[in-house]
């Protein structure tokens, strides 16, 4: 054991409101489980902002400490799968949920929470892709299990946001043409430098068209929105063409019939990378360290410190973040 006090960010609910700050915890303060782990690096999500601003969808009880993802080193493990010094990534499942997360130089979890990283990763790379990349990721496996990329233009949403950007990124490496949907025409740019071919503003993609079908101009799609962005991309499709769904903070409602399904053969891919069974996870990591490293992102990113997380928190809330915030544990 390298120390029994360590810091975390914690949110705590007083009289309805909730106020985080840096305090110094006990290892013993953890929860049970197989393997402590010494976190280097952390990344910032939407949930942790959620979780962070007191969403009881997220986490339901208070004082917490957010952080869905983390990479770091095992400190003792009571698991055949994973020894001490052994470097690891944990994402999703419910750490930084209900569970005290990444914001934190320590976590205790279950080892099958836990992933190996990869030999051709940094723990740093690790969290520039955390959650986020994972997801594009995942979504970009199964899309191309049915879409190529001479098929067509594939469509992809919330393209400034953590999952789009890297979506924009594997696909653009892979061959794809790819159109980015975005609310923010100041960054066409950045936009175009990871690999967008065209940009489609949100307010003229997510307009509600009550017509069943839409003229056919996508192969596929990834959607990181829901509601009507997701409804006119389905409508939208080629025939036998494959939209995966990884989000819903637009909306979780579809308002389309059955025609797009039938008539052109669309398929809707459901993403859930929370629980993403590990055989596959495993394979998506080792993807993502290799041939479809985002090399892009990979120098663009904005690393803070524990203590600067409120600021980056708010501005995540009103949606002013872009591309992916690390937290360095260790600095």
């Amino acid at each position: 054991m390298e120390k029994k006090e360590f810091k975390a960010f914690v949110v705590h609910e007083e009289d309805g409101q909730f106020i985080s700050k840096i305090e110094t915890k006990k290892i013993d303060d953890l929860p049970q489980g197989d393997l402590l782990i010494k976190v280097s690096y952390s990344s910032l999500n939407y949930k942790d902002a959620l979780s962070a601003s007191g969403n009881k969808g997220v986490t339901r009880s208070y004082p917490h400490t957010p952080g869905i993802d983390a990479a770091g080193t095992v400190v003792t493990s009571n698991s055949a799968k994973f020894k001490e010094g052994d470097k690891v990534i944990v994402t999703s499942y419910d750490l930084g949920m209900n569970t005290d997360g990444g914001f934190a130089e320590y976590i205790r979890v279950p080892a099958n929470w836990a992933v190996s990283l990869p030999q051709d990763m940094t723990m740093k790379e690790a969290m520039i892709i955390g959650t986020a990349g994972l997801t594009a990721g995942m979504s970009v496996w199964r899309l191309a299990e049915l879409v190529k990329p001479e098929h067509g233009d594939v469509i992809v949403s919330g393209a400034t946001g953590g999952v789009g950007v890297h979506s924009i990124a594997i696909l653009s490496k892979l061959g794809y043409s790819v159109v980015a949907v975005t609310g923010k025409e100041n960054e066409r740019d950045y936009l175009v430098n990871l690999g967008a071919k065209e940009i489609v503003l949100r307010k003229d993609f997510e307009v509600a068209e009550k017509r069943p079908l839409l003229k056919p101009v996508f192969a596929g799609g990834i959607d990181t929105a829901g509601g009507t962005i997701l409804d006119n991309m389905i409508k939208s499709m080629k025939p036998m063409g494959a939209v995966a769904c990884c989000g819903n903070v637009a909306s979780a409602e579809l308002n389309l019939t059955v025609f797009p399904f039938i008539l052109r053969g669309v398929s809707l891919i459901g993403i859930d990378s929370q629980n993403y069974p590990m055989q596959y996870r495993q394979k998506v990591w080792d993807k993502m360290a290799r041939d479809w490293k985002p090399d892009a992102l990979m120098s663009s990113y904005d690393e803070i410190k524990l203590d600067e997380l409120p600021k980056k928190i708010e501005l995540m809330l009103k949606g002013q973040l872009k591309g992916r915030t690390i937290v360095n544990m260790e600095g």
